[in-house]
């Protein structure tokens, strides 16, 4: 999903040139990024094997179908594989996997306790899975950059709406955290997270009022809107219908840049 993700944010750069000569750096970009985020998913399972014990025991780890040792050997092997890949794309896109490893393991050893700073690292992370694939392509003009960076950044405030609005809904849950509903309550967390879902609005008009996409996108980002401000308005109300409604505007929301693209 993750090298799909770099694809849509390729095509958004560059449109048909996706295809054509930045083939290349787009799929060696795409190779990268799954590779990242495989490093990163068996990170999360090395730190989480001991409540994965209780809460997940068919894990790998917590099954003892694979050693602590051998997933470590594991997620060095594939945030290397992502670096040397990268390499290919662009020295930019190479900067963007070191300083993505970085924060994945500050994330894991310290951020994800410390619920907000954690909050934003994922809507980071989640952004610059597009920002990636600018910089994959980026070589004189600013225009491909332009294009994701707005992408990029309307899949960051829009994550941390839905990021904050799970921390609502498993606020009885989550007693080992300090997320930001625990800290300042559901209600104002509410707050917080219904103004990132309507910043993330805001930032859908920017391709509009720009000129940098087409018809395409102006008729499907209406409905992604819809969803992200239904979320919002629902956030500390009803948080576990807020977070799904707003998972499904962000792909809708993806489908907009694709189509934008294009038609």
């Amino acid at each position: 999903m993750s090298a799909v993700g770099v694809g849509i944010g390729g095509l958004v750069a560059v449109h048909s040139a996706a295809w054509g000569e930045f083939a290349w750096p787009l799929l060696w970009a795409g190779a990268a990024a799954a590779a990242f985020t495989a490093g990163g998913n068996a990170l999360n399972d090395v730190y989480d094997r001991e409540t994965d014990r209780v809460n997940h025991p068919e894990r790998p780890l917590p099954a003892g179908k694979v050693s602590v040792a051998a997933a470590k050997s594991f997620v060095v092997s594939a945030f290397t594989i992502a670096a040397s890949l990268a390499v290919f794309a662009s020295v930019w896109a190479f900067a963007i996997v070191l300083v993505n490893i970085a924060l994945m393991a500050s994330y894991e050893a310290a951020l994800k306790s410390r619920g907000a700073p954690g909050n934003l690292v994922i809507a980071y992370l989640v952004g610059s899975l597009f920002l990636f694939a600018g910089a994959s392509v980026f070589r004189s003009s600013i225009e491909p950059l332009v294009r994701t960076g707005i992408l990029a950044a309307l899949a960051f405030f829009t994550t941390i709406g839905r990021e904050i609005t799970k921390d609502i809904e498993d606020i009885r849950g989550d007693v080992d955290r300090q997320t930001l509903p625990h800290r300042i309550g559901s209600r104002r967390a509410g707050l917080v997270a219904a103004i990132s879902l309507f910043v993330g609005v805001a930032l859908s008009l920017v391709p509009l009022a720009l000129g940098v996409l087409s018809l395409g996108y102006a008729i499907l980002v209406v409905p992604a809107d819809g969803m992200f401000i239904y979320a919002a308005l629902h956030s500390a109300a009803n948080p576990a219908r807020s977070q799904r409604v707003a998972k499904y505007g962000m792909i809708v929301a993806l489908a907009a840049f694709l189509a934008g693209a294009f038609v």
